[in-house]
Protein backbone atom coordinates (compact mmCIF):
# COMPACT_ATOMS: atom_id res chain seq x y z
CA UNK A 1 0.00 0.00 0.00
CA UNK A 2 1.38 3.66 -1.06
CA UNK A 3 0.45 5.99 1.61
CA UNK A 4 -2.31 8.37 0.83
CA UNK A 5 -1.11 11.42 -0.97
CA UNK A 6 -4.50 13.33 -0.34
CA UNK A 7 -4.48 16.55 1.80
CA UNK A 8 -7.26 17.51 2.40
CA UNK A 9 -9.12 20.04 4.89
CA UNK A 10 -11.90 17.53 5.21
CA UNK A 11 -11.06 14.80 7.26
CA UNK A 12 -7.35 14.05 8.61
CA UNK A 13 -5.61 11.86 6.51
CA UNK A 14 -2.92 9.04 6.89
CA UNK A 15 -0.61 10.98 4.86
CA UNK A 16 -0.41 14.40 6.19
CA UNK A 17 -0.22 12.73 9.79
CA UNK A 18 2.78 10.30 8.76
CA UNK A 19 4.48 12.89 6.77
CA UNK A 20 4.31 14.95 10.12
CA UNK A 21 6.66 11.93 11.76
CA UNK A 22 9.15 11.36 9.96
CA UNK A 23 11.87 13.29 8.01
CA UNK A 24 11.69 10.85 5.04
CA UNK A 25 9.21 8.83 2.80
CA UNK A 26 8.08 5.51 4.51
CA UNK A 27 6.44 2.50 3.00
CA UNK A 28 4.58 -0.81 5.08
CA UNK A 29 5.47 -4.20 4.00
CA UNK A 30 3.79 -6.39 4.77
CA UNK A 31 4.70 -9.43 6.45
CA UNK A 32 3.37 -13.07 7.54
CA UNK A 33 4.64 -14.37 10.54
CA UNK A 34 2.73 -17.80 10.31
CA UNK A 35 0.14 -17.06 12.59
CA UNK A 36 -3.00 -18.25 13.38
CA UNK A 37 -6.53 -16.80 15.03
CA UNK A 38 -8.16 -18.18 18.20
CA UNK A 39 -11.52 -18.47 16.01
CA UNK A 40 -9.57 -19.95 13.99
CA UNK A 41 -7.33 -22.82 15.94
CA UNK A 42 -10.57 -23.95 17.50
CA UNK A 43 -9.79 -21.96 20.88
CA UNK A 44 -12.50 -20.04 20.78
CA UNK A 45 -14.29 -21.31 17.88
CA UNK A 46 -13.18 -22.74 14.23
CA UNK A 47 -13.43 -21.50 10.67
CA UNK A 48 -12.37 -17.59 11.48
CA UNK A 49 -14.36 -14.51 10.75
CA UNK A 50 -16.74 -15.39 8.28
CA UNK A 51 -15.83 -12.33 5.83
CA UNK A 52 -11.85 -13.23 6.06
CA UNK A 53 -9.42 -14.80 3.43
CA UNK A 54 -5.77 -13.51 3.99
CA UNK A 55 -5.07 -14.00 0.37
CA UNK A 56 -6.36 -10.51 -0.39
CA UNK A 57 -4.07 -8.57 1.03
CA UNK A 58 -1.30 -10.81 1.33
CA UNK A 59 1.38 -9.09 -1.79
CA UNK A 60 3.53 -11.44 -3.34
CA UNK A 61 6.55 -11.16 -1.43
CA UNK A 62 4.56 -12.17 1.99
CA UNK A 63 5.11 -15.72 2.29
CA UNK A 64 5.37 -17.69 5.73
CA UNK A 65 7.62 -19.80 4.27
CA UNK A 66 10.58 -17.65 4.37
CA UNK A 67 11.69 -15.61 7.51
CA UNK A 68 10.79 -12.16 8.32
CA UNK A 69 13.92 -10.91 7.74
CA UNK A 70 14.12 -12.51 4.26
CA UNK A 71 10.37 -11.33 3.74
CA UNK A 72 11.17 -7.81 4.01
CA UNK A 73 13.84 -7.61 1.94
CA UNK A 74 12.09 -8.82 -0.57
CA UNK A 75 9.88 -5.97 0.35
CA UNK A 76 12.43 -3.33 0.35
CA UNK A 77 13.43 -4.39 -3.43
CA UNK A 78 9.95 -4.30 -4.71
CA UNK A 79 9.41 -1.11 -3.24
CA UNK A 80 13.07 0.46 -3.85
CA UNK A 81 12.59 0.41 -7.55
CA UNK A 82 10.11 3.02 -7.61
CA UNK A 83 11.75 4.96 -4.47
CA UNK A 84 15.24 4.41 -3.95
CA UNK A 85 15.58 6.29 -0.50
CA UNK A 86 12.31 4.82 1.34
CA UNK A 87 12.14 3.78 4.65
CA UNK A 88 10.14 1.21 6.06
CA UNK A 89 7.71 -0.02 8.84
CA UNK A 90 7.14 -3.74 9.00
CA UNK A 91 3.77 -4.63 8.95
CA UNK A 92 3.01 -7.64 10.92
CA UNK A 93 -0.78 -8.18 9.04
CA UNK A 94 -1.43 -11.69 8.22
CA UNK A 95 -4.20 -13.24 11.23
CA UNK A 96 -3.33 -12.57 15.08
CA UNK A 97 0.20 -10.93 15.39
CA UNK A 98 0.30 -11.45 19.13
CA UNK A 99 -0.38 -14.87 19.12
CA UNK A 100 2.29 -16.28 20.49
CA UNK A 101 3.89 -16.75 23.73
CA UNK A 102 6.22 -13.62 24.32
CA UNK A 103 9.48 -14.81 23.74
CA UNK A 104 8.74 -15.54 20.36
CA UNK A 105 6.90 -12.28 19.71
CA UNK A 106 9.79 -10.71 21.34
CA UNK A 107 12.03 -12.44 18.73
CA UNK A 108 10.06 -12.09 16.10
CA UNK A 109 9.50 -8.42 16.17
CA UNK A 110 13.58 -7.79 17.21
CA UNK A 111 14.05 -9.74 13.87
CA UNK A 112 12.42 -6.85 12.05
CA UNK A 113 13.62 -4.17 13.54
CA UNK A 114 17.30 -5.89 12.68
CA UNK A 115 17.12 -5.49 9.31
CA UNK A 116 18.36 -2.25 7.28
CA UNK A 117 16.29 0.29 6.76
CA UNK A 118 13.30 -0.47 8.86
CA UNK A 119 12.20 2.17 11.42
CA UNK A 120 9.17 0.80 13.10
CA UNK A 121 6.46 -1.21 13.75
CA UNK A 122 2.76 -1.91 12.64
CA UNK A 123 1.41 -5.19 14.73
CA UNK A 124 -2.34 -6.30 13.61
CA UNK A 125 -4.08 -8.12 16.23
CA UNK A 126 -7.16 -8.67 17.87
CA UNK A 127 -8.48 -7.34 21.69
CA UNK A 128 -8.73 -10.26 22.97
CA UNK A 129 -5.07 -11.41 22.18
CA UNK A 130 -3.11 -8.79 24.12
CA UNK A 131 -1.63 -9.72 27.45
CA UNK A 132 -0.75 -7.24 30.21
CA UNK A 133 2.63 -8.68 29.66
CA UNK A 134 2.93 -8.00 26.10
CA UNK A 135 1.77 -4.51 26.63
CA UNK A 136 4.17 -3.78 28.90
CA UNK A 137 6.71 -5.17 26.56
CA UNK A 138 5.37 -3.06 24.06
CA UNK A 139 5.64 0.35 26.01
CA UNK A 140 9.54 -0.71 26.24
CA UNK A 141 9.85 -0.96 22.71
CA UNK A 142 8.15 2.07 22.08
CA UNK A 143 10.14 4.30 23.84
CA UNK A 144 13.22 2.92 21.04
CA UNK A 145 11.46 2.46 17.61
CA UNK A 146 7.97 3.90 16.51
CA UNK A 147 4.98 1.58 16.83
CA UNK A 148 1.26 1.12 16.20
CA UNK A 149 -0.57 -1.75 17.62
CA UNK A 150 -3.68 -2.22 15.54
CA UNK A 151 -6.69 -3.56 16.68
CA UNK A 152 -9.39 -5.53 14.66
CA UNK A 153 -12.74 -4.14 15.69
CA UNK A 154 -14.57 -5.02 12.99
CA UNK A 155 -17.91 -3.79 14.60
CA UNK A 156 -19.41 -2.15 17.93
CA UNK A 157 -22.69 -4.04 17.93
CA UNK A 158 -22.29 -7.70 19.58
CA UNK A 159 -24.81 -9.45 17.86
CA UNK A 160 -22.81 -8.47 14.55
CA UNK A 161 -19.85 -9.47 16.18
CA UNK A 162 -21.37 -12.99 17.16
CA UNK A 163 -22.98 -13.41 13.41
CA UNK A 164 -19.59 -12.77 11.68
CA UNK A 165 -17.61 -15.69 14.19
CA UNK A 166 -15.52 -12.85 15.90
CA UNK A 167 -15.52 -14.62 19.12
CA UNK A 168 -15.25 -11.35 21.30
CA UNK A 169 -17.07 -8.13 22.53
CA UNK A 170 -16.89 -4.66 21.58
CA UNK A 171 -16.20 -4.11 25.30
CA UNK A 172 -12.82 -6.20 25.09
CA UNK A 173 -12.02 -3.57 22.23
CA UNK A 174 -12.61 -0.98 24.56
CA UNK A 175 -10.80 -2.40 27.37
CA UNK A 176 -7.65 -3.37 24.73
CA UNK A 177 -7.81 -0.34 23.34
CA UNK A 178 -7.71 1.79 26.76
CA UNK A 179 -4.91 -0.52 28.08
CA UNK A 180 -2.85 0.46 25.19
CA UNK A 181 -3.78 3.83 24.77
CA UNK A 182 -2.61 4.37 28.52
CA UNK A 183 1.04 2.86 28.05
CA UNK A 184 1.15 6.02 25.46
CA UNK A 185 1.35 3.66 22.42
CA UNK A 186 -0.22 4.58 19.45
CA UNK A 187 -3.25 3.02 18.67
CA UNK A 188 -5.40 1.47 15.52
CA UNK A 189 -8.38 0.55 14.97
CA UNK A 190 -10.40 -1.05 11.89
CA UNK A 191 -14.03 -1.58 11.19
CA UNK A 192 -16.27 -2.48 7.99
CA UNK A 193 -19.27 -1.16 7.26
CA UNK A 194 -22.02 -2.64 5.48
CA UNK A 195 -21.74 -5.96 7.60
CA UNK A 196 -24.90 -8.50 6.97
CA UNK A 197 -27.67 -6.82 9.57
CA UNK A 198 -25.88 -3.38 9.75
CA UNK A 199 -27.63 -0.81 7.43
CA UNK A 200 -26.76 3.14 7.52
CA UNK A 201 -28.36 3.92 9.97
CA UNK A 202 -26.73 1.49 12.22
CA UNK A 203 -23.41 2.34 10.81
CA UNK A 204 -24.02 6.18 12.12
CA UNK A 205 -25.13 4.80 15.22
CA UNK A 206 -21.80 3.40 16.24
CA UNK A 207 -19.47 6.24 14.91
CA UNK A 208 -19.86 7.72 17.71
CA UNK A 209 -19.07 4.75 19.77
CA UNK A 210 -16.23 4.06 17.58
CA UNK A 211 -14.90 8.08 18.00
CA UNK A 212 -15.21 7.43 21.93
CA UNK A 213 -12.41 5.03 21.78
CA UNK A 214 -8.73 5.67 22.30
CA UNK A 215 -8.02 5.66 19.37
CA UNK A 216 -4.89 7.55 17.26
CA UNK A 217 -5.92 6.03 13.77
CA UNK A 218 -9.11 4.93 12.48
CA UNK A 219 -8.96 2.40 9.06
CA UNK A 220 -12.46 2.12 7.87
CA UNK A 221 -13.03 -0.57 4.73
CA UNK A 222 -16.37 -1.31 2.91
CA UNK A 223 -18.05 -4.63 3.10
CA UNK A 224 -16.58 -7.17 0.17
CA UNK A 225 -18.02 -11.18 -0.42
CA UNK A 226 -14.35 -12.60 -1.00
CA UNK A 227 -14.61 -16.47 -2.50
CA UNK A 228 -13.60 -19.06 -0.23
CA UNK A 229 -15.39 -17.74 2.71
CA UNK A 230 -18.25 -18.85 4.64
CA UNK A 231 -19.82 -15.46 4.21
CA UNK A 232 -19.50 -16.30 -0.02
CA UNK A 233 -22.03 -18.97 0.93
CA UNK A 234 -24.37 -17.08 3.13
CA UNK A 235 -24.71 -14.46 -0.35
CA UNK A 236 -25.44 -17.35 -2.59
CA UNK A 237 -27.98 -18.57 -0.40
CA UNK A 238 -29.61 -15.27 0.72
CA UNK A 239 -28.16 -12.21 -0.70
CA UNK A 240 -28.24 -8.95 1.48
CA UNK A 241 -27.47 -5.96 0.39
CA UNK A 242 -23.72 -4.42 -0.86
CA UNK A 243 -23.33 -0.50 -0.90
CA UNK A 244 -22.66 0.85 -4.42
CA UNK A 245 -19.95 3.20 -4.68
CA UNK A 246 -22.23 6.26 -4.72
CA UNK A 247 -24.06 5.06 -1.14
CA UNK A 248 -20.74 4.36 -0.06
CA UNK A 249 -19.61 7.80 -0.71
CA UNK A 250 -22.75 9.20 1.18
CA UNK A 251 -22.13 6.61 4.12
CA UNK A 252 -18.84 7.86 5.11
CA UNK A 253 -19.99 11.07 4.21
CA UNK A 254 -22.59 10.98 6.72
CA UNK A 255 -20.07 8.80 9.06
CA UNK A 256 -17.32 10.79 9.45
CA UNK A 257 -19.02 13.78 10.81
CA UNK A 258 -19.74 12.01 14.26
CA UNK A 259 -15.62 11.17 14.26
CA UNK A 260 -13.70 13.40 16.49
CA UNK A 261 -11.39 15.67 14.29
CA UNK A 262 -8.20 14.61 15.51
CA UNK A 263 -8.30 10.93 15.16
CA UNK A 264 -6.75 9.86 12.06
CA UNK A 265 -8.28 8.12 9.18
CA UNK A 266 -6.21 5.84 6.77
CA UNK A 267 -8.24 4.57 4.44
CA UNK A 268 -12.01 4.23 2.84
CA UNK A 269 -11.67 1.17 1.35
CA UNK A 270 -9.99 -1.89 0.47
CA UNK A 271 -9.08 -3.58 -2.94
CA UNK A 272 -8.97 -7.17 -3.14
CA UNK A 273 -7.63 -8.96 -6.38
CA UNK A 274 -10.81 -9.01 -8.91
CA UNK A 275 -10.53 -13.44 -9.01
CA UNK A 276 -11.17 -13.35 -5.24
CA UNK A 277 -14.32 -10.56 -5.28
CA UNK A 278 -17.60 -12.18 -5.26
CA UNK A 279 -18.87 -8.42 -4.92
CA UNK A 280 -19.12 -5.46 -5.17
CA UNK A 281 -17.11 -4.92 -8.63
CA UNK A 282 -16.50 -1.24 -8.51
CA UNK A 283 -14.27 -0.89 -10.77
CA UNK A 284 -12.26 2.04 -8.58
CA UNK A 285 -8.78 2.10 -7.61
CA UNK A 286 -8.46 3.23 -3.82
CA UNK A 287 -7.22 6.81 -5.18
CA UNK A 288 -9.97 6.84 -7.82
CA UNK A 289 -12.66 6.27 -4.80
CA UNK A 290 -11.15 8.66 -2.46
CA UNK A 291 -11.24 11.29 -5.04
CA UNK A 292 -14.82 10.85 -5.47
CA UNK A 293 -14.93 11.20 -2.08
CA UNK A 294 -13.23 14.15 -1.79
CA UNK A 295 -15.06 16.10 -4.38
CA UNK A 296 -18.09 14.97 -2.81
CA UNK A 297 -17.33 16.23 0.60
CA UNK A 298 -16.17 19.39 -1.09
CA UNK A 299 -19.39 20.03 -2.78
CA UNK A 300 -21.66 19.51 0.00
CA UNK A 301 -19.18 21.53 2.32
CA UNK A 302 -18.97 18.16 4.66
CA UNK A 303 -15.83 17.96 6.86
CA UNK A 304 -15.23 15.41 9.43
CA UNK A 305 -16.41 15.95 13.41
CA UNK A 306 -18.96 18.21 12.18
CA UNK A 307 -21.63 16.25 13.89
CA UNK A 308 -19.37 15.10 16.90
CA UNK A 309 -20.69 14.63 20.16
CA UNK A 310 -19.13 13.13 23.32
CA UNK A 311 -20.67 9.86 24.29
Amino acid sequence: MELNKVNTPYYYDYGTWIRSRFPFRVQKISVDAGFTCPNRDGRISTGGCIFCNNRTFNPSYCDSRHSISQQLEEGKRFFARKYPDMKYLAYFQAYTNTYDSLARLQALYEEALSVDDIVGLVIGTRPDCVSDELLDYLSALNQRTFLIVEYGIESANDLTLQFINRGHTFEQSWEAISKTHQRGILTGGHIILGLPGEDAEESIRQASLISALDLDILKIHQMQVIRGTALEKIYEQKPFHIYTAEEYIHLIARYIQHLRKELVLERFVSQSPEELLVAPHWGLKNYEFTNLLVNYLKQHHIRQGQLFAEV
